[in-house]
């Protein structure tokens, strides 16, 4: 890769918060490449439309969790105005994730056995709050739909 191509990877990886750009390091060097494979897709679409859909979707993909822990944690209130994508991952044998309403009702309760990831869209604007309870490290992202 040219020193140019090199320098947009890293700024992109930097700001998309998903690689390390240590020259040494095999893993970042494996991301930069999938992530500058992934933009030149992009950039081959020539659809406007198109194309912007499939930049969002590396954007979001690679974005950082908005919440990240280990074991349990009550997020604060948040305000949301219009339907919002949950995604969440566990590495952990047990996640459950409990959405919130403002009256402090339980709206949707969602779980992971054994790890994995998936999603919830929260169809309705609102105040909401979250309560993850798990057995080891997770991460969820919130997004417009």
């Amino acid at each position: 890769m040219r020193d140019g191509a090199r320098a947009l990877v890293a700024c992109l990886a930097w700001a998309l918060g998903t690689v390390e750009t240590r020259a040494d390091d095999a893993v970042a060097r494996d991301a930069e490449t999938s992530v500058v494979q992934a933009l030149q897709g992009c950039r081959r679409e020539s659809d406007d439309a198109r194309r912007l859909v499939c930049f969002d979707a590396i954007a979001r993909s690679n974005a950082p969790p908005r919440w990240a822990g280990r074991l349990g944690l009550r997020t604060p209130p948040l305000e949301i105005d219009r339907p919002h994508l949950l995604r969440f991952r566990s590495k952990g044998v047990i996640f459950v994730l409990y959405v919130i309403d403002a009256r402090g009702e339980v709206i949707q309760n969602l779980h992971l056995g054994g790890g994995g990831e998936d999603t919830y869209t929260i169809e309705a604007p609102g105040t909401y709050s979250l309560q993850i309870d798990g057995s080891e490290t997770w991460q969820i992202w919130l997004d417009p739909v």
